[in-house]
């Protein structure tokens, strides 16, 4: 996985690993991997655990982060595991890959392939039409898809599909798509078929249609979505986790807060994997701030927009398919700024045609703040209302649209950010994009969610309504597709629905790419062990852009080619027979594929027999499963293949899926999905356990056993605590569910085992065991256990009495009174006995002369008999949870007015209502009303009113002479108001809406705005600013007329202008838009252009204005001026020159305005060929018979086309003739001239008529009459070869005489003479140059010369020149070599046809066979074509010179400096006089006091001078194309402690406040206490205020003595100590003992010598705790214990004790007699053998009572069992029987109750006559005849 950025230091992490490579002998291997870190790490590589050295062989070369190993000439004991091992100060980590190299097979004889030809397109009458394209779907994995689409055209079209651009045959995994033909209708049809649809199905598809007339294409967007996660049938069983633990520590990312966090994964895996995204254990969904997808080189990225704290985590990408999973995992922290908004954002929602606001806090009202919606800033407008409120920043968006949906972010100082999301509601839930760029030829899909479903939208482009094959809807989504992109589709696209709308901006981006060239030499050799080996050579020329080799394999005699693998380097692949799905013959392509394209395939010539092996890669395992449970065995093969189950030793049956073998009734189930093969026993028993499992097939064979454990008792449900709540006489069921059937298991409470009762049922039923309590009562409350066999389900149930109510009052009561009054309070409730508790001021208030506290039933009074001041205050009464609220004043008589208290000031506009209001304590009360010391006279402009207690004086129309002071005065009081009357505010009369104006430039435009008032003053904003008035601008006044005028707009003058009247506004949006920009000359819109090369082209252009911008293109590619093409403009003229035109520089010339533009198509021709040499036409050539003749020209170019004739008729190859070409030469050669041959040979290039010529004569010579029988014959031999001259004389024994240029020839070791009967030779061995001349035989008076020529050995060229290409500047070296050492000038070295002019750049040598020429240090005007010559031979190559390439000579170096300090960045240029822009974050450095910006030659300098935190970042250098980066790191400053602590002594109960101070304010500290940590709690508190820190430790205690530190970075103070000395505490005021009777209280009060001082309360021994009947509290020094509701064991002792002090008192508590408030039935009926219970209710808790039977006191034991549960006491009588029957007692103190017990059979009483008894019915007692029937008894 790869994060974007951060600023921390990170350990190594691969982003790319080396892949295993397979190389054969004496190849190259190489390994390559991509690895990140920082600081950059070191890489090495090992192999065997020892570090690799560079060698002759081995090489590691690096590219930034790209790290290779290079082996050259591979071994076979080179093949191994090479380990590539990075290290920085962060971590380490390590990658590896291995080494295959394979012995090289024989090749075989490759068969040639017969080309088909292709069939002719056919006739047709229209291109392709999509009558019904196919729809955008929405579908959940595992959906079947059919994609169909219905063409029309002729001839019929030829339909195919696409996905995501690629052929489906291209698609990684696209076994489940079919083909097949769609409904029969009208036109073509094809259909597309997606079983089981998978995730990474998702994407467009595009079915395109081609015939002989054009090419048509539809295309629909398919999302295949994960279905929702159900629920588990066992709601017990465990949720599966989503994703595996992690085994390993996850990378750690840091990023600055409102910054983004990229996180990339690449996966690769067959079938494709899922992805999916986990953050903190959960899925996550895409949403504002999340964005997921897949980028170009196919990673999967997880984008994280703008964090906050709130996002840090892990996030995990898991990838999965049927193979298997994969996790990568990140941890991301967010590192928040120092300075922090005091109140971030918060998230919002509004309505579409609303508002909504975002408000926030920064710490200072002074920090200026900015707003953004995304990364677009927020200006100011009437859209945009931007408020600064003291520290408070609000933004209102106003009539809220769908597009306003989004992420707003508030910004200040530092890009310290607090980012919330806008929600707008409307009907269009998911807007578009702000803008979508997509390259031309790709597909752009838009979508759309809306709130309703089955809604139509309208799609638009630039308003114009897009066609319908490319729109799609289904259900709330709504899609449009738009397939492969151009130009014309660029423009703003529009969904509308009603009145809502959303935008976005599709941009196209035209690139212009071809795509790569295929391999070369693509070969097959066979393998011996079922595989074969595939090897070729990279593309000629190799792409420039990164490229892979894609691999496919043919089945023979099928047409389908499936996708084998993708590499990346070039050389030998293994293919194995495990590499295909099924045995068979196999053919093999391969094709070149980079981001522009793909080359055509090239087929390996032959074919390999392969055949797939299975090989186990996950085997069986032993399975131990309970009795009753399903047994599962399951293992992986490496291929998909049939297989054999077996259970001890018998085979199953797996046509079925399902069988059952004996000799048990065991069922089973064989499944196949895919690689993995299960077998599933179903229900396995004990008596199965040792089973043995066994699978077989071809190549693997494996076993496993059974193991079945009996199945213990476990607890279904509940499974964990339950806790329960219920009301008294509601029903209460506990449930427990065990594993097995009907076994026992007990219920417990508290601990406790539970008796069956007529209140506690319990039951069992099968697995369920239930306890019941038909009417729960409050004594039912505690823990219910149920236990069985060491395993327990637990139930905690409350029971409590209903809510109690307040009926009245229901709202807050104020009341007011005066001093001596009487006060009463009310409250009732909706129970009689419910208990009410009266609060006032927080403080629970007790009974006493001054407040009586009053009950009568439902009602309950607080009364206040004699009010005073002080008892005013807000009283509550509190029942239950609810709470009724009073307020109550009590006003001193002294003071008649009670409102207002103080001076009152009113501000009014004039004619507005004013009120004046006062309020006294009596409504008979009499006041005066004064106005500026003046009693006031009631009239129709001023009324006096008088209301109860309340009076008031009213202006119904107030006017500006109504200002002043008015008083209401009574007796010596008065209350006094301040009224100031101002005129209203201006408000514009027109326009009351936003105005829109365009106009044209030059155009007079005039804003006109009208007020209420002429004399109010307006103020014009443009844009925010304000305007000044200028020739350009003016400002007018009319009446309540404003004006602006702009006398002639430019487009600039546009934006939005404010005109401002201090409490209103009016808006007005201008618009000035340029004329056209028009292309006057020349007149056509296309021109066709042709000029010769080498020369001189010039476009030319003429545009109106004259001042209009053009830019120029060149085959779709905006050009720039340089040497060689030079733009110039010149009033209204535009020109583009090339000086030097060459043939590549012919194209398509664009010159374009930004309304029009005109094409330029330009064709360079090349120079007619001409001769070169000979420069003139030669004289004749005679020739004697037999001699050889050789004519031969020079072209101007090599490859020019010639003609030769003779004497006007063609010559053709033959007869004597032979015609060659080499190079530019041209020649015939006639190797043995006779009389046919002589005549006019003409040579001429090309056959136009004109072209140029040249023409040779031949003369051959009639033989001379010569005695001799033969004549000599002259010789033409090379340099060191024998001449050897014959001839014949008569008679044969005649005498010759050898002459050699007249000079009679003695014979010698050179020259040898020899005689054969009439033959008579000459032999000159070794010929020289200089023994050429004329050798006469002379025999007699005749004699025969010929002629001797020895020609010097061609010096040919057998190493050529080649072309170069150099810099500007570089050495220049051109070479050649000769097939002899030839002497000094034997070669000439020309440029341009031309010999070399003097230069003392340029030098030649010569070494042996080999000349040089180099050239120094090139300029451009060396460039061209430079050739070497010898008298016999020529060669020509061409020098190309490119511009001198601005280049880094030493880079910016990473720069770290401490806060404040300065920091200097040099780097050097291979090039003098270079400007370049200096640039940190991307935003350009300006020259400045802190920046300093020089340039020294080739150097450049920038120094930065007083750092903060925040200029961290990138700095760049930008010249030209090149740009130079490195990092600037600012590190804060360390801390220093300047003030440390000091010791401190306190007293226990006191503060201890310890204080430092440190060097810097923005610091975080660690206090420290004997070495530990300390974190903030209720007493210790920890500031920061400035640079000073603070520990307050509050109410200390000896527990808080000590060694106290504060730690700051490095630094540390202390440690300290803190010695806390004892409090004495003494006992001022004793407790008093007390007597009370039962049920009443009882009030202690002890007062203590100190403040702060805890105290403990016993009684009896015991501690108190308040709570229930005991409070307890503390009002400074006095201390005191209120128990309420005595009784009669609560007797004794008082202690009260503080510290070493204490007070003791005697609690005396009169029992009341003890009484029965519920006494049993007078008779009860019982059943024989069942059970009876007695129940009598005391007067209170732990009374004690007697059971007596017959006078007699019963005993408990198994008979009798006696019961108690607070006043409730029970005797229980276990199996009745007849002797049971009599007269039982309760006697409790002096009371006592009788019960007679009478004993039945259950059938004794049928068919006598009926006895009356009391029956309990449902909770009730109902007397009745006994047993009227059978049904009533057996409810009983």
């Amino acid at each position: 996985m790869k994060a974007g950025s951060g600023d921390q230091g990170s350990p190594p992490c691969f982003l790319r690993f080396p892949r295993p490579v397979r190389v054969v002998s004496g190849a190259e291997a190489e390994l390559k991997c991509v690895v990140l870190g920082e600081p950059p790490p070191i890489v090495v590589w090992e192999k065997g655990g020892q570090q690799l050295a560079a060698s002759d062989r081995l090489s590691f070369p690096v590219d930034g982060a790209e790290h290779c190993l290079l082996l050259s000439g591979a071994l076979p004991t080179d093949a191994g595991v090479y380990v590539c091992r990075a290290r920085n100060s962060a971590g380490e980590a390590y990658a590896a890959a291995a080494v295959t190299v394979l012995e090289p097979p024989a090749p075989e004889p490759e068969p040639q392939l017969a080309e088909r030809p292709l069939p002719p397109p056919g006739a047709g009458e229209g291109a392709p039409v999509f009558l019904t394209g196919p729809r955008s779907q929405w579908v959940l994995r595992g959906a079947e898809v059919v994609l169909e689409c219905q063409v029309g055209g002729l001839p019929a079209p030829t339909l195919y599909w696409e996905k995501d651009g690629m052929a489906l045959d291209e698609v990684w995994d696209s076994s489940h798509f079919s083909l097949e033909p769609g409904r029969a209708g009208a036109g073509a049809s094809l259909a597309l078929r997606i079983l089981a649809a998978r995730l990474p199905d998702s994407g467009v598809y595009v079915c395109h249609a081609r015939n002989a007339h054009g090419h048509a294409r539809a295309g629909a967007l398919l999302q295949v979505q994960q279905p929702p996660e159900s629920p588990p049938e066992d709601p017990d069983e465990a949720p599966t986790p989503v994703v595996e633990p992690l085994k390993c520590a996850p990378k750690t990312f840091w990023v600055n807060e409102g910054k983004h966090a990229k996180f990339r994964c690449y996966v690769m895996g067959k079938p494709e994997p899922e992805i999916e995204w986990h953050w903190e254990g959960r899925p996550l969904l895409p949403d504002r701030r999340r964005l997921m997808y897949r980028d170009r080189d196919g990673g999967f990225v997880l984008k994280v927009l703008y964090c906050q704290a709130k996002d840090r985590g892990l996030y995990v990408c898991a990838a999965r398919n049927s193979a298997g999973q994969t996790l990568s995992a990140v941890q991301l922290h967010v590192k928040e700024p120092r300075l922090r908004f005091s109140r971030p954002l918060q998230d919002v929602e509004g309505r579409e045609h609303g508002i909504a606001v975002l408000e926030c806090k920064v710490p200072n009202s002074r920090i200026p703040t900015a707003w953004f919606r995304e990364d677009q800033r927020l200006l100011p407008c009437r859209k945009y209302e931007q408020i600064e409120e003291g520290t408070v920043r609000r933004l209102i968006i106003h009539r809220l649209k769908a597009d306003d949906d989004g992420v707003y972010l508030c910004e200040m100082r530092g890009r310290v950010r607090t980012v919330a999301n806008v929600t707008v509601k409307g009907p269009i839930l998911k807007r578009l994009p702000r803008k979508l760029d997509v390259f031309e030829g790709e597909n752009a899909v838009l979508l759309v969610e809306t709130r309703e479903a089955g809604v139509e939208g309208r799609w638009s482009r630039d308003g114009e309504d897009l066609p319908a094959t490319c729109q799609s809807s289904s259900g709330h989504m709504h899609a449009l597709v738009l397939p492969g992109v151009t130009r014309e589709d660029a423009g703003e696209v529009t969904f509308s629905l009603g009145n809502s709308r959303t935008t976005t901006l599709l941009r196209v981006k035209c690139i212009k790419h071809s795509p790569p060239g295929p391999p070369v030499l693509a070969e097959m050799f066979k393998g011996h062990r079922n595989t074969v080996l595939l090897t070729w050579k990279p593309p000629d020329p190799t792409p420039e852009t990164a490229f892979i080799y894609r691999l496919e394999r043919q089945e023979v005699g099928s047409e389908d080619w499936v996708q084998c693998f993708s590499i990346e380097k070039a050389g030998a692949v293994e293919v194995p027979g495990d590499c295909v799905p099924t045995e068979g013959d196999y053919r093999f392509r391969v094709c070149t594929v980079s981001e522009h394209g793909r080359s055509p395939h090239v087929v390996f010539h032959g074919s390999a027999h392969l055949v797939p092996t299975a090989r186990l890669v996950a085997g069986l395992e032993e399975v131990q499963v309970y009795d009753g449970e399903d047994a599962v065995f399951s293992l992986d093969l490496s291929t998909v293949i049939q297989g054999t189950w077996f259970l001890n030793g018998e085979e199953l049956k797996s046509n079925e899926p399902e069988g059952q073998v004996g000799p048990g009734p065991l069922r089973y189930r064989v499944e196949q999905r895919g690689l993995q093969h299960r077998l599933i026993l179903q229900a396995v028993r004990h008596q199965d356990s040792g089973a043995l499992i066994g699978f077989s097939c071809p190549g693997v064979q494996d076993s496993a056993a059974l193991t079945i454990q009996e199945s213990p008792v476990h607890i279904l449900s509940p499974q964990d605590k339950v806790s329960l709540t219920f009301t008294t006489s509601d029903r209460v069921v506990l449930t427990c569910e065990l594993s097995r059937v009907d076994f026992p298991a007990s219920w417990y409470k508290d601990g406790q085992q539970v008796e069956e009762s007529e209140s506690l049922v319990v039951k069992m039923d099968g697995r369920k065991h239930r306890l019941i309590l038909p009417e729960a009562q409050v004594q039912d409350s505690g823990e219910f256990e149920c236990r069985t066999e060491g395993v327990s389900a637990f139930f905690s149930v409350t029971v409590q009495d209903p809510p109690v109510h307040i009926v009245a009052p229901r709202e807050h009561v104020f009341v007011h009174a005066i001093t001596s009054e009487c006060v009463m309070l009310t409250c009732e409730v909706d129970r009689e006995d419910a208990p009410v508790h009266w609060f006032k001021d927080g403080q629970e208030v007790e009974e006493s002369d001054f407040v009586l506290l009053e009950s009568e039933g439902p009602h309950h009074r607080l009364v206040l008999p004699s009010a005073q001041p002080s008892i005013g205050g807000e009283f509550q009464c509190v029942a239950g949870d609810e709470r009724a609220y009073f307020t109550v004043t009590i006003t001193d008589v002294s003071s008649w007015i009670v409102y207002p208290s103080g001076k009152v000031y009113v501000a009014a506009v004039r004619l507005e209502r004013v009120v004046l209001t006062c309020e006294l304590c009596r409504p008979w009360a009499e006041v005066r009303w004064t106005k500026d010391g003046e009693e006031v006279v009631e009239s129709p402009t001023l009324l006096l009113q008088k209301e109860d207690t309340v009076r008031r004086l009213v202006l119904p129309a107030v006017q500006l002479e109504d200002s002043g002071e008015y008083l209401c005065e009574i007796d010596d009081e008065s209350a006094s108001f301040t009224v100031t009357v101002t005129e209203p505010p201006v408000r514009i009369l027109y326009p009351r809406d936003e105005v829109t104006l365009v106009a044209v430039s030059l155009e007079c435009v005039v804003l006109m705005c009208e007020l209420s008032r002429e004399d109010a003053p307006v103020r014009w904003y443009k844009d925010g600013l304000e305007v000044e008035e200028s020739e350009a601008l003016v400002l007018e006044s009319d009446g309540p007329r404003r004006r602006l005028v702009l006398p002639a707009a430019q487009p600039q003058d546009g934006g939005e202008f404010v005109c401002d009247a201090g409490d209103d506004s009016a808006f007005f949006t201008v618009t000035v838009t340029a004329p056209p920009e028009r292309i006057v000359h020349p007149a056509a819109r296309s021109l066709d252009l042709q000029f010769r090369a080498p020369g001189r082209v010039e476009l030319r252009c003429e545009v109106a204005p004259a001042g209009s911008q053009v830019r120029w293109y060149k085959d779709g590619l905006e050009v720039e001026a340089s040497e060689a093409l030079q733009l110039g403009a010149e009033g209204p003229t535009r020109t583009l020159t090339l000086p030097h035109a060459q043939p590549e520089d012919a194209g398509e010339y664009v010159c374009e305005t930004r309304d029009e533009a005109v094409t330029f198509n330009v064709s360079l021709a090349e120079p007619p060929v001409q001769f070169l040499a000979p420069e003139a036409a030669p004289g004749p050539l005679c020739v004697a018979p037999g001699e050889p003749v050789v004519l031969s020209c020079e072209l101007s170019r090599a490859g020019a086309l010639v003609f030769w004739s003779h004497n006007g008729k063609p010559v053709q190859t033959g007869e004597g003739l032979e015609l060659r070409a080499e190079g530019p030469r041209r020649v015939l050669c006639i190797r043995a001239a006779d009389l046919a041959h002589a005549g006019l040979y003409t040579c001429q290039c090309g056959a136009a008529p004109g072209a140029p010529s040249l023409s040779f004569t031949v003369q051959v010579a009639e033989p001379p009459l010569v005695k001799l029988v033969s004549e000599l014959t002259p010789l033409t031999v090379h340099e060191g070869d024998d001449a050897t001259f014959r001839c014949e004389v008569s008679p044969p024994d005649a005498d010759i005489t050898w002459l050699r240029n007249g000079v009679v020839i003695t014979p010698g070791p050179q020259l040898e003479t020899t005689q054969n009967g009439s033959s008579r030779t000459l032999t000159v061995r070794s010929c020289r140059l200089e023994d050429a001349g004329t050798v006469t035989a002379r025999a007699g008076g005749t004699s025969t010369s010929a002629r001797l020529h020895v020609r010097e050995t061609e010096l040919l060229f057998l190493r050529r020149l080649q072309d170069v290409r150099a810099e500007e500047g570089q050495d220049v070296c051109l070479e050649v070599e000769t097939g002899r050492v030839g002497a000094a000038g034997a070669v000439r070295w020309v440029r341009g046809g031309a010999p070399l002019p003097p230069d003392s750049r340029l030098s030649t040598a010569q070494d042996g066979h080999v000349f040089r020429l180099f050239i120094h240090s090139v300029v451009l005007a060396d460039q061209g074509t430079y050739g070497c010559e010898s008298h016999h031979d020529r060669t020509l190559a061409r020098l190309s010179v490119r511009p001198k390439q601005l280049r880094v000579l030493r880079p910016l170096e990473d720069v770290t400096i401490i806060e404040g300090g300065n920091a200097t960045f040099q780097l050097e240029l291979s090039q003098e006089g270079v400007t370049g822009e200096w640039a940190r974050g991307g935003v350009r450095l300006q020259p400045g006091p802190k920046c300093q910006i020089q340039a020294e030659g080739p150097t450049h300098h920038l120094v930065l001078s007083g750092l903060g935190l925040a200029d961290s970042g990138c700095i760049s250098f930008t010249a030209d194309t090149l740009r130079c980066a490195a990092r600037l790191t600012v590190r804060e400053a360390p801390v220093t402690i300047v003030r440390g602590l000091q010791d401190l002594e306190v007293t226990e109960g006191d503060t201890a406040t310890f204080e430092c101070a440190l060097s810097q304010a923005l610091a975080d500290v660690t206090w420290e206490k004997d070495g530990q940590p300390l974190t903030p709690s209720a007493r210790l508190r920890l500031q920061a205020l400035g640079t000073r820190r603070l520990l307050q430790l509050r109410r200390c205690s000896p527990l808080d003595a000590g060694t106290y530190s504060c730690v700051v970075g490095m630094a540390r103070t202390g440690p300290v100590h803190l010695v806390v000395r004892e409090r004495k505490v003494s006992v001022l005021s004793e407790l008093r003992s007390v007597s009370a009777r039962e049920g009443d209280g009882a009030t202690f009060e002890c007062t203590v010598s100190e403040v702060e001082t805890a105290g403990s309360w016993e009684l009896g021994g015991r501690p108190l705790r308040p709570g229930g009947r005991v409070r307890i509290r503390q009002e400074g020094k006095k201390h005191i214990l209120v128990l309420s509701e005595l009784r009669a064991e609560d007797a004794g002792e008082v202690r009260f004790q503080a510290g070493p002090a204490q007070s003791v008192a005697q609690l005396e508590v009169e029992a009341l007699p003890l009484q029965m408030r519920r006494r049993p039935p007078r008779e009860k009926t019982v059943l024989v053998g069942r059970r009876a219970v007695l129940e009598v209710t005391v007067s209170r808790p732990g009374g004690q009572v007697c059971w007596l039977r017959e006078g007699a006191e019963l005993c408990p034991g198994d008979k009798y069992q006696l019961r108690s549960h607070g006043p409730t006491h029970s005797l229980v009588i276990h199996d009745v029987r007849p002797e049971d029957q009599g007269t039982y007692c309760c006697r409790a103190g002096q009371d006592s109750a009788y019960t007679r017990l009478l004993v039945e059979d259950a059938w004794k009483g049928l068919g006598t006559e009926p006895l009356f008894h009391l029956l309990l019915w449902h909770g009730r007692w109902h007397r009745g005849p006994a047993f009227p029937d059978s049904e009533l008894v057996s409810s009983l």
